[in-house]
């Protein structure tokens, strides 16, 4: 009997999965479950999970899911999050290994965020596990105001540290995605930002091989990106979300696999500004035909019309799908967690300790030592007065760049330093100037300030059920102020967390008579009414603080201020923000100066002055670009008064598209660029001001001295760009950087004679022989002296970061493979030609002997001749 009833049991486990669908079976491939998955859907239902807003299937157990989500630098706009330095500036750390390590602690955020969205039956935007990063288009016009998402100007950098970035995000696991990177945005696309839904991209064959492609490439072939999202501008006249000959060059070349994503609305613009499409229904089957498959935007809803108006064919929306739901079954959304190694990672890594201290280090290695006349960093301790002046000193948001997400306790340049120094020393606070004309640094109104009707301090809020906020509120009552951020809830159990309204309402009591600012940092949708007249509104994906309203108070008088807040999309953050009047702002800088020791003036820019798409308009900037690339007049002014005062100024920079200030460069005693470091920025400029961490960042894009050295904006031409091209002398070349000690190079070696289409490598020997321990970066460029068409100045072909204990010498080896030789010629095709190579190894490019504060010492140069014949290569 023992044995009749096991036998049963064994026949009944065998029944029953037996009758399981293929597709819920993961011990079958994935090819087979997607194939049995597609064969029980409806055309309607394939059509619909073409959308970033795929609805869920009951019927068949496949739940809801939204495709949008950013990850940058760090899991964004989706709660708290670890945010690490912005992409432009870790490439000044020229580590792919720190790449990967922040890239891998970004996707375990990502990840347990998103189980815990599940956990809660969250599937809204901002909480999937497919993210839209990284940007890898070439930062070819530093006035590009998307230039900080990008990885510099070079395409081989910006292929090696794209690749480790995709390998992060997308982790090691031989069957699972960890999650999905995305390349973006395919291709040849940089600005200008006002012009980037029309403009039409035309390159030769060898900017676009050479230049524009490259990167993508190696993010597909080297690193296996999963994901690949078209541009919004036309390439050739055909729009790049339906372009075949890129598609092609993705697909057939290429070999891709993955799936292709439009970018937000892109497909829109076929008809809505490139005369491209009749209307949503053509738009729509022009992309996907061509090879979309899958939308951001709404055209894809026009799929059934298209396809029954002949326009497109089921095989077209089964190929589209095919691609997209594979992703889907490999990021494990099918299968029980307990056979998903990446599921069990624990809500807990966000914002973790350890990720923290990875930020900490990433912001170390990222700090660039542009000057530093007569050592005078780092800075001793015995310093007893110290000035901290400008308009990012202790400005949490010139920290994080852009596609950021919410950092926890920021450290700014203004408490890194006070976190460093004794409490004996004195350290003196000066804003000192405006970020630029017309925009101010705003922080949240105190509640003293602030009066309701009755006469209590606060803001009277009415919480309403839902963003419409028709009928009588859930709830009532004064609030201090109006400073708040619910992390992926809402005010109230009984308040949907992506559905509810709030109306406050309250008095400003100004403290002092003048010109005030007044604004509304917060996302979704807000409107803002000041005596009754609304003056600031904003309806969005993301947080948002690009406009201002000037009044002129009086002191003592009550002013009636109201904000109307519907949060209907991702996280709920909104914060009622004012500048106190200024006239006596760069008076106070100059008091600090003259009563210190030395003065530290952090300058730049932030996401408010850079940027996507953006609004502002004042001197120097259009739209997110800029027109200068001077730093605003305001902090030349506050720079030049810094300077005047006498004492040693340090100017550390904070920005993310290079900035040139020619008096910093001619009069500071030393210029520090920090880029937009992150959430640990303030410690980590700290670290390198105080000597506890040897700078040794370099830079990832050429420093021009003014707009004048650049070509036309608009003009995609690589001619008169970037270090490869570019023959002026810059303010701060690409791949320059000082360090606390200095580095001798010696032994360069290579085979004197190689045959066309073999691998070649490369020796030097580097030695540390200053005092200090420390890091360098070691960068090996390539110039080709006979091909037939014309070539770059030179080329960035190998770089290694290596540290070197004081005294140390490492032999660092580098292997040139076939393909880092060919070029294209005259016929289009990518050939390896006969003749000599100009092989440079150093800390720097070569020809820049003495610049500025540069060692004497230039790059190694060794020449090597390729014999035989024209070989082509793939």
């Amino acid at each position: 009997m023992r044995r009749f009833g096991l036998l049963l049991m064994f026949l009944g486990s065998t029944l029953c999965f037996s009758q399981t669908e293929p597709y819920k079976d993961y011990t079958l491939s994935t090819e087979v479950r997607v194939d049995d998955l597609l064969s029980r859907m409806t055309l309607d239902e394939k059509m619909a999970q073409l959308l970033y807003t795929a609805p869920a299937i009951e019927r068949l157990g496949i739940k809801e899911y939204n495709w949008w989500n950013e990850a940058l630098h760090g899991v964004a706009r989706s709660g708290y999050a670890t945010v690490f330095p912005q992409s432009i500036t870790i490439a000044n750390s020229w580590d792919e290994d720190l790449i990967l390590n922040v890239a891998n602690a970004i996707s375990d955020e990502g990840r347990a965020k998103y189980h815990e969205a599940l956990r809660r039956n969250e599937h809204g935007i901002y909480q999937g596990i497919t993210f839209w990063s990284p940007n890898i288009n070439i930062f070819r016009d530093p006035r590009w105001g998307r230039g900080h998402e990008t990885y510099g100007e070079d395409p081989y950098l910006t292929g090696r540290l794209g690749t480790c970035f995709v390998h992060g995000l997308q982790g090691d696991d031989d069957h699972y995605l960890k999650t999905v990177a995305t390349a973006k945005h395919f291709a040849v696309h940089s600005g200008p930002e006002p012009l980037r839904h029309k403009f039409n991209a035309e390159v030769s064959d060898i900017d676009l091989y050479e230049t524009y492609l490259p990167a993508f490439r190696s993010l597909v072939r080297d690193g296996g990106v999963y994901s690949v999202m078209g541009a919004y501008n036309l390439f050739k006249g055909v729009p790049c979300c339906a372009n075949t000959e890129l598609y092609g060059i993705l697909r057939d070349k290429w070999d891709f696999k993955g799936y292709i994503v439009s970018d937000c609305w892109a497909i829109s613009d076929f008809y809505r500004y490139q005369n491209s499409a009749e209307g949503p229904a053509e738009a729509a089957a022009m992309a996907i035909k061509a090879g979309t498959d899958l939308e951001c935007g709404v055209d894809y809803k026009h799929l059934r019309e298209a396809y029954d108006r002949g326009l497109i064919t089921v095989s077209d929306v089964d190929r589209a799908l095919r691609r997209v739901m594979t992703a889907r079954f490999r990021l494990g959304m099918f299968d029980p967690d307990s056979i998903v190694p990446y599921s069990q990672i624990p809500f807990s890594a966000n914002c973790s300790d350890y990720n923290r201290s990875l930020a900490r280090k990433a912001a170390c290695e990222s700090i660039v030592l542009l000057k530093n006349s007569q050592d005078v960093l780092p800075l001793t301790r015995k310093i007893r007065t110290l000035a901290v002046v400008g308009p990012n000193a202790d400005n949490w948001e010139a920290l994080i760049g852009n596609y950021n997400g919410i950092p926890r306790n920021p450290v700014t340049l203004l408490q890194g330093i006070r976190k460093k120094v004794s409490p004996d020393v004195n350290v003196i606070y000066a804003e000192g100037s405006d970020l630029a004309p017309g925009i101010h640094n705003l922080t949240v109104i105190p509640a003293c300030y602030l009066v309701t009707g009755d006469g209590r301090n606060g803001a009277k809020g009415d919480y309403y059920k839902s963003k419409e906020m028709n009928g009588e509120p859930l709830f009532s009552r004064v609030d201090d102020n109006i400073d708040f951020y619910w992390e992926n809830d809402s005010p109230s159990p009984e308040m949907p967390v992506n559905d509810f309204g709030i109306h406050w309402e309250t008095y400003i009591v100004p403290p002092q008579s003048g010109k005030y600012y007044l604004g509304v940092w917060g996302s979704s949708d807000y409107k803002m009414f000041f005596e009754g007249e609304q003056v600031l509104s904003f309806h969005g994906e993301h947080h948002a603080l690009d406009q201002e309203f000037e009044a002129d108070l009086e002191q003592g008088r009550m002013y009636k201020v109201e904000i109307l807040y519907r949060n209907w999309i991702g996280d709920a953050d909104i914060k009622l923000v004012w500048a106190r009047p200024r006239e006596t702002i760069l008076d106070e800088a100059i008091r600090a100066a003259t009563a210190s020791d030395v003065v530290i003036v952090a300058l730049g820019l932030s996401s408010r002055l850079e940027g996507e798409e953006m609004k502002i308009m004042t001197d120097g900037f259009k739209g997110g670009d800029r027109t200068s690339l001077n730093l605003p007049a305001t902090q030349e002014a506050l720079l030049h008064a810094m300077i005047e005062s006498g004492k040693p100024v340090i100017v550390v920079l904070m920005n993310g598209g290079p900035v040139a200030s020619a008096e910093a460069q001619e009069k500071a005693a030393a210029v520090l660029l920090a880029g937009y470091p992150g959430v640990e920025g303030g410690s980590a400029i700290a670290d390198v001001l105080f000597g506890d961490y040897n700078p040794a960042g370099r830079l990832p894009v050429t420093y021009y001295s003014s707009v004048d050295q650049l070509p036309e904006f608009d003009d995609y031409s690589m001619s008169g760009r970037t270090y490869r091209y570019f023959k002026g002398k810059p303010l701060y070349p690409f791949g320059y950087g000082l360090s606390y000690t200095s580095f001798r190079y010696s032994g360069l070696k290579t085979d004197k004679y190689a045959i066309a289409g073999d691998s070649v490598s490369v020796s030097v020997v580097v030695t540390n022989a200053g005092l200090r321990d420390g890091e360098e970066v070691v960068q090996l460029y390539l110039t080709d002296e006979n091909a037939s068409t014309p070539r770059p100045v030179r080329q960035l072909e190998g770089f290694k970061r290596i540290f070197l204990k004081a005294g140390e010498s490492k032999t660092v080896e580098f292997l040139l493979t076939p393909y880092q030789f060919s070029m294209i010629n005259q016929e289009g095709i990518r050939v390896i030609e006969p003749g000599w190579f100009t092989i440079s190894v150093g800390g720097k490019q070569p020809g820049f002997t003495d610049y500025h504060d540069a060692p004497s010492t230039d790059a190694l140069l060794i020449r090597l001749k390729l014999k035989g014949k024209v070989t082509s290569v793939d």
